[in-house]
């Protein structure tokens, strides 16, 4: 595709309307085209070597600054193009962004997306990495984030219709915590507390009791510690918190123990579950990857991109080639787990059909059936077949059938009788068409059902269909967004909302070091959130 800039290759995303490209100069806006870059604006805050993706907010910002200039008046007859430089790092983090923005709003799917913005004259993109010391060895694709993207989506991690972008920035900082929800209303990745509330070498530590009114509003239950132990558990306990100590070392893996533990305290706790490790990224995410591949089906891949999204820094070093070894038997045992549920299924027009059905040796007339006793109606409501003989049509009554459906439990269907067929033949015209689509349905029969000897119910049949019925007997299911009410506390640091006008501050309080590295020594930016240096630390913590 040539422009009146004349550069080719632009991925086109909507036809005529908006594209993507990689330029060497800054291109000036003209009558037809409109030119923007956010290179500048959305910047990735890296630990070590680090570089991306971007995080939830910033992303949020992204595609809310898209749809407005897709939907802006002035630019309604231009194309719109979103272009970058030739910098690595700020490439594959653009083109993150608006990969994204094809997933969640224009419904692409990631590989459809991905094809795009590699096709024509694109070069391929710098694969993200882990927030560690070292040589890389583990490549995250930009069609691992889209496709973590997908993911989360599609179990409700997040809507940015309800998306609350100033909670996320707010808890985000250390001074306000330091945490994120990964699964919203299931897990959270939190640092960890230390004995006492203090400022040290520049940056905050809170003491667990910091962390209790905000925990108490969002239905935490439980706290795992999966570092050394620097304040007492009974801390948490006290305060009515389950409290658990997992600890493996830092920059480690976990052991199968360790993981089957924290996957039971999750499905078995009785509401969320707040996780952390010395700076709850590395070991946070590794144990918060398995259960996202576990209960949700996410690929090792797909499970760190979406952790790192919300929380940048996250699952480090070795710890994400276990994800990949763990992966298919995370997902066998999902299966399992899951088929080990119950599960209450209602199929309330297959039940009318099946009922319909059962009445073997009734044929309606053109004018009514006949009056039933009492005793025979419970049967009928209960599944039971009719006691034979009692039951026969009257063609001279005109008292109206009684309401089987109006209330009592559900029927059950019994056998199907070869004669029912027939008898379907001496409907009324206008109610075999009503009821056509609700008799074919009783052709799904559950396989578990034996269709040549019917099955009397020897205790009273189940309630009445409620919406609660339908609800899935595993994992809890998510809240959308991380918009969640939150109620002002008096003097309570986690509460108070943050000032507009102030900066975030940085993590740990260091400025971030240039990308530009001392010969021989890999530079980087230390913050709170610990990441591991592969030294002797882990034995400290």
């Amino acid at each position: 595709m040539a422009y009146e800039n004349g550069f080719f290759g632009a991925t086109e995303l909507i036809k005529d309307r908006l594209y993507f490209a990689t330029l060497r100069g800054k291109p000036k806006s003209t009558a037809n085209a409109h030119y923007f870059c956010t290179d500048d604006e959305f910047v990735y805050e890296n630990f070590y070597a680090d570089f991306g993706p971007l995080n939830l907010a910033m992303l949020y910002r992204y595609c809310c600054k898209l749809n407005k200039k897709l939907k802006s008046f002035t630019l309604s007859r231009k194309r719109i193009i979103h272009y970058t430089s030739y910098d690595q790092h700020k490439r594959a983090n653009a083109a993150f962004l608006i990969g994204a923005y094809a997933v969640i709003y224009l419904k692409r799917t990631p590989e459809e997306v991905y094809r795009a913005l590699i096709s024509g004259t694109n070069v391929s993109y710098l694969p993200f990495r882990d927030a560690a010391f070292g040589n890389c060895t583990y490549n995250l694709t930009i069609l691992d984030c889209l496709q973590g993207i997908r993911k989360a989506l599609q179990h409700g991690f997040f809507d940015f219709e309800t998306f609350d972008i100033e909670e996320y920035e707010h808890y985000e900082r250390v001074e306000n915590g330091d945490f994120n929800w990964i699964v919203p209303g299931k897990l959270l990745a939190f640092s960890g507390p230390h004995p006492k509330s203090k400022i040290e070498n520049g940056f905050p530590l809170h003491a667990p009791e910091v962390y209790f009114p905000y925990f108490r509003q969002h239905d935490v239950s439980d706290v795992v510690r999966l570092n050394r132990k620097m304040y007492e558990g009974c801390r948490f306990t006290d305060a009515g918190f389950a409290h658990h100590d997992l600890f493996f070392v830092d920059g480690g893996t976990p052991s199968d123990i360790i993981v089957r533990r924290f996957l039971h305290i999750c499905e078995t706790a009785e509401g969320a579950v707040a996780v952390h490790c010395k700076a709850g990224l590395g070991r946070t995410g590794t144990l918060i990857g398995c259960y996202l591949m576990k209960h949700y089906c996410f690929t090792a891949a797909e499970a760190i991109a979406w952790i790192r999204i919300c929380r940048p820094g996250s699952v480090i070093g070795p710890q994400q080639n276990f994800l990949e070894e763990k992966q298919h038997g995370m997902w066998m045992d999902g299966d399992l787990y899951r088929s080990k549920q119950p599960r209450l299924r209602y199929y309330p027009e297959r039940d009318l059909a099946h009922f319909i059905s059962s009445l073997d040796d009734v044929s309606l007339c053109s004018t009514s059936l006949n009056a039933l006793s009492m005793d025979e109606v419970l049967r009928f409501r209960s599944g039971l077949r009719p006691i034979p003989g009692t039951i026969s049509p009257s063609k001279s009554s005109k008292a109206p059938p009684p309401p089987p459906f109006s209330g009592g439990p559900v029927t059950r269907r019994l056998a199907r009788s070869p004669s029912t067929a027939g008898n379907m033949k001496s409907f009324k015209p206008g109610l075999v068409r009503s009821l056509g689509n609700l008799y074919s349905l009783d052709d799904f029969i559950d396989e578990d059902r034996n269709a040549s000897t019917p099955s009397y119910p020897s205790s009273p049949p189940p309630a009445l269909f409620s919406p609660s019925s339908l609800l899935p007997s595993g994992p809890p299911p998510p809240r959308f967004g991380f918009g969640y009410p939150v109620r002002q506390e008096v003097n309570n640091n986690l509460n108070n909302p943050p000032a507009p006008a102030l900066r975030p501050a940085m993590r740990g309080g260091f400025r971030p070091n240039p990308r530009v590295p001392v010969p021989g020594v890999l530079t980087g930016r230390h913050l709170s959130r610990s990441v591991p240096s592969f030294q002797s630390e882990y034995v400290k913590y």
